[in-house]
């Protein structure tokens, strides 16, 4: 099967020993969405080779650590690849299409080790990531238990698990505060720190 690599998204792709399609599904770069995915890829097959263009560190790590066989093949290869493949244009489920074709065709693919010193470096960011992430989990926690008492109906109006409400307590705690700034104030300020589909 094959991996295309992306920042926020994946597109994974699996072929059957006869080169047909039997999975193709884009996928989010979230561990429990990832964890999901894995089940259900090693659902269709006891034998599943993972094939990757890059090295995602969430995706590497969470494979690894089930007992999955990851191998890399390398960008030139996959270009190189692509050029016998009819149809549109560079899209993630064409490369990923491509990247299964070479893990079913390919044998001397280097196959990615546990124990490689990337592969731990890689571990130790994802470590840190998810530690990352518990800390927000808690801040935002505190942030809801804290706010009603401030102020009951901003707590109800923002959804503190998205960037533009942590943005805006970040800069203006208190109702009087908010009234203060006045809202072209505030939309500018939001759109200064890049805040997406802040007002224009």
């Amino acid at each position: 099967m094959g991996v295309d690599i992306g920042r926020e998204h994946h597109h994974v792709t699996v072929v059957d020993a006869e080169g047909r399609r039997v999975f193709s599904r884009r996928v989010a770069n979230d561990e429990a969405v990832l964890l999901a995915a894995i089940g259900e890829v090693c659902a269709l097959s006891e034998r599943v080779r993972w094939v990757i263009d890059l090295k995602s560190a969430l995706l590497l790590t969470l494979l690894l650590d089930h007992g999955q066989v990851v191998a890399y093949v390398p960008g030139i290869m996959v270009n190189r690849a692509a050029a016998g493949h009819r149809g549109a244009g560079k899209t993630d489920a064409k490369d990923a299409l491509i990247i299964a074709d070479q893990a079913r065709m390919r044998r001397d693919l280097t196959i990615l080790d546990g124990d490689d010193e990337l592969v731990v470096e890689l571990r130790l960011l994802v470590a840190r990531r998810q530690d990352l992430a518990a800390d927000r989990v808690r801040s935002v926690n505190r942030l809801h238990d804290r706010m009603p008492a401030v102020c009951p109906a901003l707590e109800r109006a923002l959804d503190l698990t998205t960037q533009g409400p942590l943005v805006l307590l970040t800069g203006f705690q208190t109702p009087a505060a908010l009234r203060d700034v006045g809202v072209e104030d505030l939309i500018v300020r939001l759109r200064e720190r890049k805040v997406r589909n802040a007002p224009r």
